[in-house]
């Protein structure tokens, strides 16, 4: 799965020793863009773990996968990131973009429409 959005805020850096070494864990919540922003906390292991990367106010699509597991009757949901990349080349700064003027004049709105309605038309011709 695949989501964009802008990381709003970093957690802080966890690392520990497990049978196979040295590991370190970085959680970053990045939001989504739209009508309804959604908010979400993934998890970034190891070599994916960029300082370059995950900077706060960074536009970023991020490539994950989710998984959950149970433990003592409860159920644990991780959204774990195998690859954050730069959204496409979109300018960090600033948090907000300000609105764009448009280089298109504005339509006429007493321009006559582009089609014309028939009586012909207006007959039910539904093939049912």
């Amino acid at each position: 799965m695949e989501i964009t959005g802008r990381i709003i805020q970093l957690l802080p850096l966890q690392t520990g020793q497990g049978k196979n070494g040295v590991w370190k864990k970085q959680d970053f919540v990045i939001e989504t863009e739209g009508q309804y922003p959604k908010k979400v906390c993934i998890s970034a292991w190891g070599d994916k773990v960029s300082e370059q990367m995950l900077v706060v106010g960074k536009e970023v699509n991020v490539s994950f996968d989710i998984e959950s597991r149970e433990f003592n009757g409860r159920w644990y949901t991780d959204v774990r990131a195998w690859k954050v990349e730069e959204a496409g080349g979109a300018p960090v700064e600033p948090y907000y973009a300000a609105p764009q003027q448009s280089s298109t004049p504005a339509a006429n709105k007493n321009a006559a429409p582009e089609f014309l309605i028939t009586a012909e038309d207006s007959k039910d011709d539904l093939p049912f």
